[in-house]
Order: C-alpha cells, then structure tokens, then sequence
C-alpha cells in the first residue's frame, strides 16, 4: 500500500503562485503515475496533472496547461505541481494519487488506487 501526504494549499490573490507537495510512502515501487486532482465544492473530481513516474512523462488538463508544471524528486518520492498565474477557478482541494501499472487511464480518478487527504487552495479576485 502507498501512503500520499500533500502539503502547500493556502489562500493567494489571483495572479498568484503556490507549489504543493505530496510525498510518497510505502510499497511505491508498482507506481507507474502520480497525478493531481482538484475538486471544487459541488462538483465532480477532475484531472490536472500527471507524471509517469519512471519516464517523467507529463500530462495537463487543457484549463491548466502552460500556467502549472508538475515536477518529482526521486530521491525523496515526492512530486510537485507549480501553480503560476492563478485564477478564482482554480479554488478547489487538491488531490495527490497513485496508479498502478494496469490502473487504466491516467485522467480518470478510477484509475488510482491511493490518495492524500487534500489541501485546500483558495484564490481570491
């Protein structure tokens, strides 16, 4: 089992950056991606970054591509999403997952089989 723990959410201005954090433990060597996810009040849980961890293969959802960058530190099992030039929309929580290598596709939550608690992100007008 692979234990995600996620940190860096918080309140910023738009126009704002914030990095959050989600360190990986465990049984982390099945991990074929870490992704991200964000789910606002009353809406479904959504795609927003990915990275296939052997190869450093990234994916974006098209709402965040060119404004966040997902990055990992292999030493310490922990991969990163930047987030630049913040909008009120992108207010959600934020979700670190882990799938396997036969999980299915790497934009849909049913894919991952372990997830963080969240971190909340708030971005102000």
């Amino acid at each position: 089992q692979v234990q995600l723990e996620e940190s860096g959410g918080g309140l910023v201005q738009a126009g704002g950056s914030l990095r959050l954090s989600c360190a990986a433990s465990g049984r982390t060597f099945n991990t074929d991606t870490l992704g991200w996810f964000r789910q606002a009040p009353g809406k479904e849980r959504e795609f927003v970054a990915a990275m296939r961890w052997s190869a450093g293969t990234t994916y974006y959802a098209d709402s965040v591509k060119g404004r966040f960058t997902i990055s990992k530190d292999n030493a310490k099992n922990t991969v990163y999403l930047q987030m630049n030039s913040l909008k009120p929309e992108d207010t959600a929580v934020y979700y670190c997952a882990r799938k396997g290598f036969f999980g299915g596709s790497y934009y849909l939550p049913a894919a991952y089989d372990s997830w963080g608690q969240g971190t909340q992100v708030t971005v102000s007008s």
